[in-house]
């Protein structure tokens, strides 16, 4: 369950601490106080979208967290996990898991087990028929999820096969003409019989070639500079030193140190004249080496910014001309697969529809029993199971599901989204929550207003329901009904105070006589001795 929600700079909640309970948590107040944004702060701890502009006028960043215990969970420390998540005005969103970093879909998919909450979204998923299987098997559980499980990697598999046979390359002369085009590429690469880094020696010996007059004028030089003078001067040098070695150790010292010396250059100016040699080219060889560059230019155009790109791009030309040409055999063995995925899933398709025919039946029954505990004693509600045709597989087989209802006796049994009000959408949606909870092991319930559109009798029963749900889960209400309200096992009540030109929500709990002052406040909007003996009456009857 949630034991403590710290909200802190979301839209009018500066920084607000709330401790809940189990059981039954009725939240109530006045109305912009803020009661939706505590919901909504629930929702975003659970993995849920948060739009920048909720963040508090002013500040840079939001925050919420939550302490849940949960000691079955593998995550849970001492029985506690500890959930937060931060989103800021520039978008960073930073969400973790008992200070772990998650993504949002990682947080989501954890909390999915914790919390779930009950809102507007839910009708219009009733209201909508694709989403009545998902009701269905979540009643089933684990049978069906087993089936779905081997179903779905098939289906999978079904669609990557479908998906490749669509790629066929058409007709005949489409597929000639897809050859004809695959075959001339890969002649032209083959051609051009690159390697890896010819582009760049040929770059550089172009540089020479547009440098080679500077060069050979320069290394000429060099090389009559070092013969003619510099070898010339050292060999004298030495002359004149073997004349005086006699004369002392150092003398002998620096006659070996310009013989070095000596060699040294003699083997520089060998370099020189091999590199002023390597400086002259001819006009052919020019016109060669640039014809090469522009066809290699040519290439990187065509098929890829590199050698290495290009080749890469000859592997993959090859491979698809290896498709193309075994494409019949290709396509044969793919449709005999298709085939026997097919009947795999055919037959997993028949396992699903059995069971979907065997539960809805009794979810049927399950959820009109609560619709008489709601006030709903004239309404019949069937769970419809159809097989779709055979070729039309989607993500949870073959079966459509669909929710119909007859509100009254006599008349026309009809789709959900062609009942009358949304009270009566309110309690349909309760009472398949109520028969779900039975057989879910989500934590915690939240329901968001779903007094929406009942009064009297129909919200003492939701009241109840609730209650009763509350034995097996945390269950957190926004209500407006005093019925409601008085089922509550820990009342709660969120107000808004204005300081400094500024709005603030606080919340507190209620003790038992302002929980009876509140229920006054509720049933009739002013706290008098009739509203307050009233009061006494619902929370007796509680």
């Amino acid at each position: 369950m949630v034991s403590t929600l710290h909200i802190k700079n979301i839209g009018i909640i500066e920084d607000v601490f709330i401790d809940f309970n189990e059981g039954f948590n009725v939240l109530t107040g006045e109305t912009g106080a803020g009661k939706t944004l505590i919901i909504g702060a629930l929702g975003i701890i659970a993995g849920g979208r948060f739009a920048k502009d909720m963040i508090r006028n002013g500040e840079k960043y939001s925050l919420v967290e939550a302490s849940i215990f949960c000691p079955e969970n593998s995550e849970a420390v001492d029985g506690n996990i500890i959930i937060s998540r931060e989103v800021y005005t520039n978008g960073r969103n930073s969400c973790k898991i008992n200070g772990r970093l998650v993504t949002v879909n990682q947080l989501k998919e954890f909390m999915a087990d914790i919390i779930n909450i009950h809102g507007q979204q839910d009708n219009q998923n009733l209201l909508n028929p694709a989403k009545h299987i998902i009701y269905l098997d979540d009643f089933i559980g684990r049978p069906i999820a087993e089936v779905k499980e081997e179903y779905t990697a098939l289906f999978k598999r079904y669609q990557e096969i479908t998906l490749e046979l669509s790629k066929n390359y058409g007709d005949d002369k489409e597929k000639e003409r897809r050859l004809d085009l695959l075959n001339y590429e890969l002649k032209e690469i083959k051609n051009a019989k690159l390697k890896i880094g010819e582009d760049i020696s040929l770059q550089e010996k172009h540089n020479k070639m547009k440098n080679a007059e500077k060069l050979q004028e320069n290394l000429e030089e060099i090389d009559e500079t070092l013969n003619n003078q510099g070898i010339e001067s050292i060999s004298n040098s030495i002359r004149c030193l073997e004349k005086i070695a006699n004369c002392g150790e150092i003398y002998e010292e620096k006659l070996a140190e310009l013989k070095n010396i000596y060699y040294e250059v003699q083997e520089l100016a060998r370099d020189m004249a091999s590199l002023r040699e390597d400086s002259f080219f001819d006009e052919s060889e020019r016109n060669e080496v640039e014809a090469r560059i522009d066809e290699i230019f040519s290439l990187k155009r065509k098929y890829g910014n590199s050698i290495e790109e290009i080749l890469e791009y000859q592997g993959k030309l090859e491979t698809e001309i290896e498709t193309i040409e075994n494409l019949d055999e290709r396509n044969g063995k793919l449709k005999q697969e298709r085939e026997t995925v097919k009947k795999q899933m055919l037959r997993l398709c028949e396992k699903m529809n059995a069971l979907r025919k065997e539960h809805a039946t009794i979810l049927s029954e399950k959820i009109n029993n609560e619709l008489k505990d709601l006030e709903m004693n004239q309404a019949k509600l069937r769970v419809t199971v159809e097989k779709i045709e055979e070729d039309k597989f989607n993500s949870n087989g073959l079966d459509k599901v669909e929710f119909r209802i007859c509100t009254n006796k006599g008349e026309e049994e009809k789709e959900l989204a062609k009942i009358a009000s949304g009270g009566e959408m309110s309690r349909v949606m309760l009472a398949i929550k109520t028969v779900l909870a039975e057989v879910d092991k989500v934590l915690t319930l939240v329901f968001d207003e779903i007094d929406t559109g009942i009064s009297g009798k129909a919200a003492k029963a939701v009241g109840e329901k609730l209650k009763a749900i509350s034995k097996h889960h945390q269950v957190m209400v926004v209500t407006h009904s005093a019925s409601i309200a008085a089922k509550g096992s820990y009342n709660y009540f969120i107000s808004k105070q204005t300081d400094n030109e500024k709005t603030y929500t606080s919340i507190r709990q209620l003790d038992e006589s302002e929980t009876i002052e509140e229920i006054a406040r509720i049933a009739s909007g002013d706290v008098t001795e009739i509203s307050i003996a009233h009061a006494k009456e619902l929370r007796k009857a509680s």
